[in-house]
């Protein structure tokens, strides 16, 4: 049970001794981590990150390869030394607090276990390090263990178990410390698509019994919407937006978390145009108008903002097929089961609708047709060409 504050966090790199910033920044573009910036002090991974995390929240970190978010989780652990900014847990700073002074945990993505021990000796081991009484260590254990459903594997060693029994281990060595902070790192990412479905319904429960301040990295856009009380989401070391599951996907703050979060992914229509008409605003899409709700048109009139290209984006689930809209010829039609994704081609331009099969009786869907499609305005979002942040 823990408050973490991280104020003003930054870590920087340094360049190898003789190293120029030309040639760092050669090898920053080698590792395809372009967009990072360089400078005379070195490469710089985080920057400006400000975050509040409350006593027992579960806080995911999300972001593509390369965005910072485990570099800001091994600086919480203090695995990476803070260049600047403040790291306060409970109150306490915690900058220069050695990492197993802080009492937290640490789940990895590779398991990092014994394998010459079973995996009760692997739960136990963290236990032994503290000297405690060899009872309360067998009691910590056992109940961890009854938790995560691996008590019947406890005599047996790593090598013979699955990968998702493993994860289990791991998370389990890690709560039977009691940390204040639990951090996990990609936990899920070395397991097939159902062992990592089942482990997030584990994690989910395991948060309900245990007392402990969750933070969690992942690049999966799934389980950052399906674990996190916030999702904080990176890119090129810069926090983009901090909100529930719900308010970054109903209220994406830019084009990137549009982009990136849901799948599929939001449809952008870049050469939309917002036309002003007196005190009503419409948008043009692929010569299709749509008038604006009464809501989005104060919006958009308190800012006072005229007529103008913009981008303007729906997400898949939200196009509907109608009688009247914009034509689409279909290039693929893929069936998932309750719903169907509908890849069109309309005007030049990818558009991907996905449908409810039960709405699709009666209606030719196979690659190559032709049909209409529309969404509700109040379910567009609008993105300025030039800052790419959401004018609503």
């Amino acid at each position: 049970m823990a408050q973490v504050q991280l104020k003003d966090i930054k870590k920087i790199y340094p360049h190898a001794p003789g190293e120029s910033k030309k040639k760092a920044k050669k090898a920053v573009e080698e590792e395809k981590k372009i967009n990072l910036q360089v400078t005379d002090e070195g490469v710089v991974a985080v920057q400006a990150f400000n975050l509040d995390i409350k006593d027992k929240e579960f806080i995911v970190l999300v972001g593509p390869s390369g965005c910072g978010k485990s570099t800001t989780l091994r600086m919480v652990a203090g695995l990476e030394e803070i260049s600047s900014g403040e790291l306060y847990i409970d109150g306490k700073l915690m900058n220069d607090v050695a990492p197993k002074d802080r009492d937290i945990a640490m789940v990895f993505q590779s398991y990092a276990l014994y394998p010459h021990m079973t995996v009760r000796e692997n739960m136990e081991f963290p236990l032994k390090l503290r000297k405690m009484p060899a009872d309360e260590i067998k009691q910590r254990v056992d109940h961890a263990a009854e938790t995560l459903g691996i008590t019947q594997y406890l005599d047996r060693k790593p090598k013979a178990l699955s990968g998702g029994q493993r994860q289990r281990v791991a998370i389990g060595r890690a709560i039977v410390r009691e940390p204040k902070v639990l951090l996990m790192d990609e936990p899920l990412s070395n397991l097939d698509a159902k062992l990592r479905n089942q482990m997030r319904a584990e994690i989910i429960k395991l948060r309900q019994q245990i007392n402990t301040t969750f933070i969690y990295v992942t690049h999966d856009q799934v389980e950052a919407m399906t674990l996190g009380d916030r999702i904080v989401i990176m890119k090129d070391g810069y926090i983009q937006q901090i909100g529930t599951p719900q308010e970054v996907f109903s209220h994406p703050t830019n084009l990137f978390v549009a982009g990136f979060i849901g799948t599929p992914q939001m449809n952008f229509f870049n050469n939309a145009k917002l036309i002003k008409e007196g005190d009503a605003y419409c948008v043009e899409i692929l010569g299709h108008k749509v008038a604006l709700t009464d809501a989005q048109n104060k919006a958009l009139a308190a800012k006072g903002i005229g007529s103008k290209d913009i981008v303007a984006g729906v997400r898949p689930v939200h196009v509907s097929l109608s009688d009247a809209g914009i034509e689409g010829k279909i290039d693929v039609s893929e069936m998932m089961g309750s719903e169907q994704h509908l890849h069109m081609n309309a005007g030049g331009q990818d558009v991907v609708a996905v449908v409810p099969t039960t709405e699709l009786e009666g209606k030719n869907v196979a690659n190559g047709s032709t049909v209409k499609f529309t969404f509700s305005a109040k379910l567009l979002h609008l993105f300025d060409k030039e800052t790419e942040l959401n004018l609503l």
